[in-house]
């Protein structure tokens, strides 16, 4: 094991191996959650075409300009326009169209009398209408052609997602297709004799296997695919079996969680330490501090994490995820981060930065520990409740209530 590095040099290390992942053409629908490999350019105008904003009438603005409650001013109503019609009426002096939102808006109209305005409604209108407010101002709830987007505009931006606002604007501008990268394929594999399949009973000294189906959803949002899920006990040759096999399934990532530390059952370590592969190192973080990273021969990026669940959490927040959306393209990789008061107190590991699970208020703008149990890496329970990770710098011996913290937003 190498010097203690800090978390900076070795998530360094981590992008400096990672190659943006091939791109390829899907439907925009088929590719949600992925990544833009090139900018989606708008085909068409958003909107359209002039429409209206409400349910009326389209009307010209000087025919009415004089109208009030006292004085309402009869229009004759010479067309309907329901939504979906590509109709064009004219409209002379004293004419209205009966008009629903969104439909098009006459060429002729320079502004829509929303039917509230109106002395009758919509009901029985399509003979004539009396106007009883005159419209603030000209072109008021008319939707102008292009005010919100021009075609060749650009909708969605390279690395970026393209999450549900995303896919809504790509279709609304006409956008049928898009280059996006290739979800990255993981390979997900829990080391250990005493790992029990979830669900399994448990029996002493035996424990079920949480980091696997905790790495199982967190690679799902971070929008990669899942190829492999194994369970492998404290066995070197185990371990060079299932990086085999992963390496056939063209994983493109391998996570190992446990064996990776310098006790005496390590298959992680055993397998490959001196292989000139995967490199083994401690890092200044508590919890997390035993790491392993490397590029297998077939391209294969290798983490090897801690055993236990919170610091597969917090390894994976910290150095996995950032490389999976960086494979992807990502333009952002990090989480978002806040600063935040704590309203409790805690102590801190000396010389490291400490990544504490914790439960954030947004509104209150403050942070606690997710757990009363401490800091430990075992405190698997306290995932449950922790929305964020509070992070110390390695230079603090403590935290005291009303303390500013830095806090990364997992949820």
């Amino acid at each position: 094991m190498t010097g203690r590095r800090t978390v900076e040099e070795h998530l360094a290390r981590v992008l400096d191996a990672v190659r943006v992942l091939p791109s390829e053409t899907r439907g925009v629908r088929d590719a949600a959650g992925r990544t833009l490999a090139s900018p989606a350019a708008a085909a068409h105008d958003i909107p359209l075409f002039d429409n209206s904003a409400m349910d009326g009438f389209a009307v010209r603005a000087v025919d009415v300009a004089a109208a009030s409650a006292e004085n309402p001013v009869t229009l004759r109503v010479v067309a309907d326009l329901p939504a979906g019609v590509a109709l064009d009426p004219p409209l002379g002096a004293g004419e209205a169209a009966r008009i629903m939102t969104g439909s098009p808006t006459p060429a002729d109209a320079d502004v829509i009398v929303p039917f509230e305005d109106t002395e009758g409604g919509l009901a029985d209108s399509l003979d004539e209408v009396r106007v009883l407010h005159a419209p603030a101002k000209p072109g008021i709830f008319v939707r102008r052609r292009g005010a919100d987007l021009h075609a060749g505009d650009e909708v969605v931006r390279t690395g970026e997602r393209l999450g549900a606002f995303q896919v809504a604007a790509a279709v609304a501008a006409g956008v049928a297709e898009v280059s996006v990268t290739r979800a990255p394929r993981v390979a997900v594999v829990s080391t250990g004799s005493e790992l029990l399949a979830p669900g399994e009973p448990v029996t002493r000294g035996r424990i079920p296997d949480s980091n696997g189906p905790l790495l199982e959803q967190l690679v799902a949002d971070a929008d990669a695919e899942v190829v492999l899920v194994a369970r492998v006990p404290d066995d070197p040759d185990a371990v060079r079996d299932v990086t085999a096999e992963a390496v056939a399934r063209d994983a493109d990532v391998i996570v190992f969680t446990g064996g990776v530390s310098a006790g005496a059952y390590e298959p992680v370590r055993g397998a490959f330490d001196g292989q000139g592969e995967v490199e083994f190192a401690s890092v200044a973080m508590q919890p997390g501090k035993p790491q392993a990273f490397g590029v297998l021969s077939s391209g294969a990026l290798v983490f090897g994490l801690p055993g236990n669940p919170v610091s597969v959490a917090v390894s994976f927040e910290v150095f996995v995820r950032p490389a999976l959306l960086a494979l992807q393209g990502r333009a952002e990789i990090q989480r978002p981060r806040a600063s935040l008061t704590s309203d409790a107190a805690w102590t801190t590991p000396p010389g490291r930065r400490q990544y504490l699970p914790a439960i954030v208020d947004l509104v209150a703008r403050t942070v606690r520990p997710a757990t009363a149990g401490g800091s430990g890496s075992h405190l698997a329970g306290g995932l449950a409740r922790a929305r964020a990770f509070a992070i110390i710098p390695a230079e603090v011996e403590a935290v005291a209530v009303g303390d500013a913290i830095d806090v990364m937003l997992v949820e």
